[in-house]
């Protein structure tokens, strides 16, 4: 497949927590590289999107350390989804809250229009 653009290295955002790199596609989507694939020597970002492809032109010394994967990792992502959970939790009871304040607004009506007949 042939390539859309080179883009220097310089040019694409980069996410620290995930390790990726990306750079606007013009379908609206971005294209989007791991630095783990650039250590690699891999440089060729893609869009999930549509099929175009860009080369990255980089130095291998520009690139920042790429982050070991240790257990730490995991007990923060632990806790994140601890967080997502409770998160959820306080939705759902809010939910409930607010069934609760409809069935009582409906029994209302329901009473008032009985007492008017």
């Amino acid at each position: 497949m042939s390539i859309y653009e080179e883009v220097e290295f310089e040019d694409l955002d980069y996410d620290p927590v995930t390790q990726i790199y990306t750079y606007p596609c013009p379908c609206g989507d971005k294209f989007s590289i791991s630095l783990e694939a650039l250590w690699d020597g891999e440089d060729i970002a893609t869009c999930p999107s549509c099929t175009l492809r860009i080369e990255i032109i980089y130095d291998e010394e520009d690139l920042p350390p790429l982050r070991e994967d240790d257990d730490d990792d995991d007990d923060e992502s632990g806790s994140e989804e601890e967080e997502e959970k409770g998160e959820k939790k306080k939705q759902d009871e809010k939910g409930e809250e607010k069934k609760e304040e409809i069935d009582h607004n409906i029994a209302s009506v329901l009473q008032k229009s009985l007492t008017v007949k």
